[in-house]
């Protein structure tokens, strides 16, 4: 590095980040010693961001996708201007911080996703640019270019080892999302050891053979080598770029300096001493900041500003162009769903052969389609299955015939304004994309897949609640009862594992009127991500006019039908399809004389969130006979069943079987719930007379 500036802004964001893993005596020094240059280059060279305005639109996105090295990006954060302390950085990875061990979104201004769990970055940062493409081709006209930004991610051996970032990079080819470029910090170490002994394939050929641009950069120090590769990259029109720089982990430290120890253990008190000396850096006082290298890194503000302050001109000039279009996109942006959003959701009449609840939804989704754009998404190959294509509304892909002329229209083809994404078979990358996507901005993106897949996503699942992203997962086939494809697709524990993430909303509706609330939950939950649990088979469209109205599954849980006099002495409670199950036992009951009341409880989390009065009205304590039906394990019941109550379920796999045969196997028919009453109120009755 010849220019002194550069050297010294590398070294202050090298040794921040190595002084507050030193003093929380915890984190990872080594890839910010080896990844400070790229990221300089980067932040001051190429990333187009207001640190004054985190969430301006336009600004360009950036994912650290090696969430390990977080303490590169609070550096680049604080020196850049954004709100974060150097009392905060001080106090990485302590109670209050800003400054977590890994990047929360949410948590700190200018961190775009939650990252640590390596390769979801990575596919993160496909979905934002996948994002930035769809409103790009839907908004922009010639001359008013109001969406023009890129996607760019730090990624590291890890996440590219990772198999959703190769499901990711391998649809961010096929897509030619030439607005995403990622930097490889090609450090050739991991945590316990060098990657010659795992990783000796050749990235640039691999990524190379996915459609992407590569580029290599034999010197991770050379920042006007890693600017022009950079340069190289923005002027790709049809395909992603990645940029291979050979970086050196610990770099500069005497003893760990391309060492696996120095990636996730302070280098040590007098190792951080002897890499201080050797780069020429003070070895006191820690958290030293130049004013020089503070002034130039703090220049992002004044940059920022300016090209804000420019693009809100193109936008005010778009709307005099354009007035409902940058009324709905501003919409879009802003969260705000549009007037009468819902008012073309059909109501579903009764009906006793009924439907399935996948095909309510699909039904649901595009009746709200054409009202709601933000609404985007597709599925893992199983669209058929899942019902969840948007008709009529074009699928988001590279236009494909000569002189197609598609950009900017919403309707039919292959576009990049195309709502209906087509993900592949491949489940990781779509849950970890539809989250870039959310995290955008402009979109309540949506996943579809079988309830059984879920376990693919089950990590960008957890990630999208912790970061409290929009995202409506549509899953279906979501019991035993999908029949002969057999125990590999027959969800049994899914149900309550995905029950146990904080911040996830589960709705398992009972009919098509449920499914239909239960889309309009879905896109009311601006705060977390919720999921939709669907039938394959039909299920009967209950009699509103006997039954509760619908409307009720917002709360969680309601009453469906009650005892025709007096309390109740019994209470059945199901979600889903064995709603109808426990009807058709209560009214046997009934006839036999026993005061039931029956519950449908679509959403555990909804029904928490009401207040105690409520849940008790619902519950009400004094009645210990509860019966639970539902087609998965028993676990997480007993808090509604109580320690007297009974839960039917299913404490095996499944079997391949028509699923007549299976529900009557596993005990899910009329004659089995009466039974199970019956000698549950016959134990509780011996119980209250002993």
């Amino acid at each position: 590095m010849a220019d002194p500036l550069d050297r010294l802004c590398i070294a202050t964001i090298r040794f921040l980040s190595v002084d507050a893993v030193q003093q929380a005596d915890s984190g990872h020094p080594g890839m910010p010693l080896g990844a400070a240059p790229m990221a300089y280059a980067l932040w001051t060279r190429s990333l187009k961001c207001n640190p004054a305005n985190p969430d301006w639109a336009d600004r360009d996105r950036f994912v650290l996708s090696a969430g390990h090295a977080s303490m590169l990006l609070y550096s680049l954060l604080y020196l850049s201007g954004y709100d974060l302390s150097l009392d905060d950085i001080r106090n990485f990875r302590q109670w209050g911080s800003k400054a977590p061990g890994h990047p929360e979104r949410g948590h700190t201004p200018g961190v775009e996703v939650t990252t640590g769990p390596l390769g979801q970055g990575f596919a993160n940062a496909v979905g934002m640019a996948i994002g930035e493409a769809q409103l790009a081709a839907r908004y922009n006209r010639p001359g008013h270019q109001v969406i023009d930004h890129r996607t760019y991610a730090i990624v590291s051996d890890g996440d590219l080892m990772e198999g959703v970032a190769a499901e990711a990079a391998s649809l961010a080819g096929h897509l030619k999302l030439a607005r995403l470029i990622c930097l490889y910090d090609d450090n050739e170490v991991t945590l316990s050891a060098g990657t010659d002994i795992t990783f000796s394939e050749d990235r640039a050929a691999r990524f190379a053979a996915y459609g992407w641009h590569t580029v290599r950069v034999a010197d991770g120090n050379d920042v006007e080598a890693i600017a022009r590769a950079l340069q190289a990259a923005r002027a790709q029109t049809a395909k992603p770029s990645l940029i291979l720089v050979r970086t050196h982990i610990g770099y500069g430290s005497p003893h760990k300096h391309d060492s696996f120890e120095a990636h996730g253990s302070p280098l040590g008190v007098e190792e951080v001493r002897l890499t201080k000396e050797r780069l020429g850096w003070p070895t006191e006082p820690p958290f030293l900041v130049p004013e020089a290298a503070l002034a130039h890194m703090r220049e992002a503000l004044t940059r920022g500003a300016r090209d804000e302050a420019a693009w809100n001109a193109r936008l005010q000039a778009y709307a005099q162009v354009f007035p409902e279009l940058a009324a709905e996109l501003q919409g879009r942006l802003r969260g705000e769903l549009p007037a009468r959003w819902d008012a073309d959701i059909p109501s579903f009449p009764a009906d006793a052969k009924g439907m399935a609840t996948r095909v309510a939804s699909g039904q649901v989704m595009n009746a709200v389609a054409a009202r709601l754009p933000a609404l985007t998404g597709g599925s893992a190959d199983l669209d058929p299955s899942t019902k969840t294509a948007l008709k009529g509304l074009g699928d988001f892909n590279p236009p494909v015939f000569p002189g197609d002329d598609t950009q900017g229209s919403d309707s039919g083809g292959w576009s990049l304004a195309g709502r209906n994404l087509h993900f592949g078979v491949r489940e990781h990358a779509m849950g970890a994309i539809v989250n870039g996507l959310a995290a955008h901005g402009g979109f309540i993106p949506y996943g579809a897949t079988f309830l059984i897949f879920s376990d693919y996503m089950r990590p960008a699942i957890r990630l999208a609640a912790l970061s409290r992203l929009h995202v409506v997962h549509v899953f279906t086939h979501d019991s035993i009862a999908l029949g002969e494809d057999g125990p590999t697709h027959q969800p049994v524990e899914q149900l309550a594992s995905l029950r146990a993430i904080p911040n996830l909303t589960l709705i398992r509706p009972a009919d098509a009127g449920e499914t239909a609330v239960a889309w309009r939950v879905a896109i009311e939950t601006k705060d977390r991500p919720v999921l939709l649990a669907l039938t394959r088979q039909d299920v009967a469209t209950l009699d509103r006019g006997r039954y509760a109205s619908a409307d009720g599954l917002r709360r969680g849980a309601y009453v469906l039908s009650d005892a025709k006099s007096g309390p109740p002495a019994l209470i059945l409670i199901a979600s889903g399809s064995e709603v109808g199950l426990i009807l058709a036992a209560a009214d046997r009951l009934q006839a036999e004389g026993v005061a039931v009341r029956c519950v449908s409880m679509p959403s555990w989390e909804l029904f928490e969130a009401q207040p105690p009065s409520y849940r008790d009205e619902v519950l009400p304590p004094n009645v210990t006979a509860r019966l639970a039906v539902e087609l998965g394990v028993a676990q997480g019941w007993h808090r509604y069943v109580g320690d007297q109550g009974d839960m039917l379920g299913i404490e095996r796999f499944g079997a391949s079987a028509p699923a007549e045969t299976l529900l009557r196997e596993y005990g899910f028919t009329v004659d089995n719930v009466v039974l199970r009453a019956r000698a549950l109120l016959a134990r509780l009755g011996a119980k209250r007379g002993a």
